[in-house]
């Protein structure tokens, strides 16, 4: 079967703007002919009935009408009609019979046998009025108005004065003539204008059809609802504009409630998403709060030239990527140990193959047992200070990567961090104290080569959790040390570095804590104190 091909969107747009066009001319133009015929008709026949109540005044009509001074009355008629231009002046007495007429064969008649009309109105009523009608001399605009005796007031005669329609249909089609040559003007510029608008139309939808417009915002809203994250786009007014699916299940609000067109600070009185809109600055990967929940926000002013025309937010439950980070940070801490172990523990083997070669059995015993025990006291510790074993596998994590760089990570025998917040991101701070061990390892090494030591010491008594972690490198310059947690600073060489400790900051700015930092003594080494609260009361703003 063929498909049906359907006409374009700019034939149809000229086509329709040419039809509308078309129409409104053609109202306009029978409109205004009407008007102007029946407003000519109109003037004409007030005219009409002008000269008619000038000419019935006239003393010399009264006279000649008293005395039925027939010839007087048609001579004055014939001088009268020509000066105001009139088809014909009839004068007839109270009878209605003429007494001036332009065609003396009808002299002494009724004048109903004209028009059907002997002037009633004016006879008996006393009343002049206009009239159309078709008599012997064509189709005039007739005015008839009562002859009245000074003396008495009596109606003693009748005056017709008529204008021939003729006159009135040559001015009304030569006006109609310029009035339908403007209308086609007019006309054509619309077609031309509607050829300009669906052009420009054309080009502001980039060419499309609507049905491909129609098929693209499917696809559109298709996609939208497929995504996971939740999507919310506000326009200037802040009102809502777009909203998917996972959305409003992200924020906990009913999926059938209809959010689109409210007010964004309506919905969500606790969003932030007007200040983007002020400030113009995009915002991303925000950890915030919404609606009692913690998510990672993406926030993004929509732009059109140099205005911003709304804001679009991306968001997700902050739990569902600690999970995959967390998973990552256990493979990696698995990874690490496992490297570790495997480099240490191989070189522990080859020396005490080569002590059993050599017949040094009771050295050979004396290394196994110090392993085993330095081994063992370590695992004692972690157990009894840190119950958290994703805390305790990071430690250890760390220690066997000290040992693997030829340093010590000393834990304070005394630590104790065993009353963590349930609501504390185990992943996040294994990530922070993973980035402070780590930057004291490399420095230390950096400073002191092999054998040098970084100490930690944790703590969990009072009302907050308190990890210092001490190391012997070439502590911090003056100048950085205000500026070290900003993105970028760091005291290492190199391009590459500078992340890690302002991670560590947008931990402690979410969960309300701080850090410190000093340098040791001048010889080197420095400092670094994480206070975190059990209580977490701050909470950032989307």
């Amino acid at each position: 079967m063929p498909v049906k091909r359907r006409t374009k969107l700019k034939t149809r747009m000229i086509l329709t703007l040419g039809l509308v066009s078309a129409l409104q001319a053609g109202f306009i133009g029978v409109f205004a002919g009407y008007y102007l015929s029946e407003s000519l008709y109109s003037e004409i026949g007030q005219r009409a009935l002008m000269v008619a109540k000038t000419v019935a005044a006239s003393p010399a009509v009264i006279q000649g009408i008293q005395e039925r001074d027939i010839d007087a009355l048609n001579a004055l008629t014939r001088k009268m009609a020509t000066t105001n231009e009139a088809l014909f002046i009839v004068i007839g007495d109270h009878d209605a019979i003429r007494l001036a007429h332009p065609s003396s064969d009808r002299i002494g008649y009724s004048m109903a046998d004209d028009d059907g009309d002997y002037g009633r109105r004016a006879l008996v009523e006393g009343e002049g009025y206009v009239a159309r009608a078709l008599g012997n001399l064509g189709e005039s605009m007739r005015g008839k108005a009562p002859v009245f005796e000074p003396d008495s007031g009596n109606i003693i005669g009748i005056v017709s004065v008529g204008y021939s329609l003729r006159q009135v249909e040559a001015t009304v089609q030569r006006y109609n003539f310029v009035l339908y040559g403007v209308l086609g003007v007019v006309l054509l510029v619309s077609i031309l204008a509607a050829v300009v608008i669906a052009s420009r139309f054309k080009r502001a939808i980039f060419g499309l059809e609507p049905e491909e417009i129609a098929s693209l915002f499917q696809e559109r809203d298709a996609t939208l609802q497929s995504v996971r994250e939740g999507i919310i786009a506000i326009n200037r007014d802040g009102i809502i504009t777009t909203v998917n699916r996972a959305a409003l299940t992200t924020l906990g609000l009913n999926t059938d409630t209809p959010v689109a067109g409210r007010p964004i600070l309506e919905v969500l009185p606790e969003s932030d998403l007007m200040s983007v809109m002020s400030s113009g600055i995009p915002d991303f990967d925000r950890e915030v709060w919404l609606r009692n929940r913690q998510m990672v926000v993406n926030r993004l002013p929509m732009r059109q030239g140099d205005d911003i025309i709304g804001v679009v937010a991306s968001f997700r439950l902050r739990n569902e990527l600690d999970q995959v980070s967390q998973q990552l940070t256990r493979i990696q801490q698995y990874a690490d140990t496992l490297r570790s172990q495997t480099h240490e523990y191989s070189n522990k083997l080859h020396t005490i193959a080569g002590l059993i070669q050599l017949g040094a059995y009771n050295d050979a015993l004396k290394l196994i047992g110090s392993e085993v025990s330095s081994h063992q006291a370590l695992i004692h510790l972690l157990l009894e200070a840190v119950p958290d074993p994703i805390i305790a596998g990071c430690l250890l994590g760390k220690h066997n990567r000290a040992r693997e760089m030829g340093l010590q990570l000393e834990i304070d025998p005394g630590s104790q961090m065993a009353d963590l917040p349930d609501n504390l991101p185990r992943e996040q701070l294994v990530s922070v104290l993973g980035n402070l061990i780590d930057n004291a390892l490399e420095a230390t090494r950096r400073h002191t080569g092999a054998n040098g030591r970084v100490q930690l010491s944790m703590t969990d008594l009072g009302q907050e959790l308190i990890f210092e972690v001490e190391d012997q490198g070439p502590g911090i310059a003056p100048e950085v040390q205000d500026r070290i947690f900003e993105k970028g600073v760091t005291s290492k060489p190199g391009n590459e570095h500078g992340f890690g400790l302002h991670l560590v900051r947008q931990f402690l700015d979410t969960w309300g804590g701080s850090i410190t930092v000093e340098n040791l003594s001048d010889a080197g080494g420095s400092r670094f104190t994480l206070y975190l609260p059990k209580s977490f009361t701050g909470r950032s703003q989307p």
